[in-house]
């Protein structure tokens, strides 16, 4: 997908329900993500369900019918905890479990386009499935592995999205250039000194920075650069590549680099 869909001032209201919402101080408190929230351009929202319940204990979990192990977050509080966040304008409810539809750019850039969300993190064995059946719009997964709860997953979701947003980068060609953006990977980045390590010894990478980039050619700069990403994609990544459609230009790009990897036999 290229360029940007995003809208200029668009401020995107996020909410997360969650059992530990000091947790989110990850993307609040620091890095691109906190500057952007201190300039206004998104908001989160934190709901305990802990704060929901009726008992002293403020129960959130109890053992799974059928018996097994672990336990099982109960419905109430978090249906509770959801109305709290819809009145503060919640948005859709999407749940992190790794049994959703994974993340990709063309999803992060459907949620950039959005107003509000909420986050449902669970924790434990999960959630009472009548609530997920009730109250959640959407199942989402970051990748095929299981972690400690949904915090983690939420906030990685956060953060791909803020970036997204139209300032939270303050350069606006950094994120039209980034992996995935348009189907590719990125393609390698150098900064100074020309030569490192001194001795140019060791390693898979020269040591000289490629002279194509030191050469102030803009043109030859932009064609190398797509030439890397085609040909880094086509090592890293070809199921990527085999869904893009590529023009003339970028498939002479990438003979050309294939021919290059096979007389230098590497």
């Amino acid at each position: 997908m290229a360029g940007r869909l995003v809208k200029a001032g668009l401020v995107i209201r996020f909410h997360a329900v969650t059992l530990f919402p000091e947790m989110f101080a990850a993307v609040t408190a620091s890095g691109i993500s906190g500057r952007a929230l201190e300039a206004g351009l998104w908001s989160l929202g934190l709901w305990n369900p802990r704060d929901f319940t009726s008992d002293n204990y403020r129960t959130v979990d109890d053992r799974p019918y059928g018996g097994g192990p672990g336990m099982v977050m109960l419905a109430e509080p978090l249906d509770k905890a959801l109305d709290a966040a819809r009145q503060a304008g919640g948005g859709k409810v999407i749940y992190l479990s790794p049994q959703g539809r994974k993340l990709d750019h063309a999803m992060v850039m459907e949620l950039a386009g959005t107003t509000a969300m909420t986050f449902l993190c669970g924790r434990y064995e999960g959630v009472d499935e009548r609530l997920i059946g009730r109250r959640v719009d959407e199942e989402l997964s970051i990748g095929d592995y299981v972690l400690s709860g949904g915090e983690l997953a939420a906030m990685a979701v956060i953060d791909a999205v803020v970036r997204q947003i139209p300032g939270a980068l303050g350069g606006e060609q950094s994120a039209l250039e980034e992996s995935f953006v348009d189907g590719l990977l990125d393609c390698p980045q150098y900064t100074r000194p020309e030569v490192w390590p001194q001795d140019g010894a060791g390693g898979k990478v020269p040591a000289q920075v490629p002279s194509t980039l030191l050469s102030g050619h803009h043109e030859n700069i932009r064609r190398w650069r797509l030439q890397q990403a085609l040909g880094r994609t086509w090592l890293r990544r070809p199921d990527l590549l085999a869904a893009r459609k590529l023009n003339d230009d970028e498939r002479k790009l990438l003979e050309d680099f294939q021919r290059q990897r096979g007389e230098s036999g590497k």
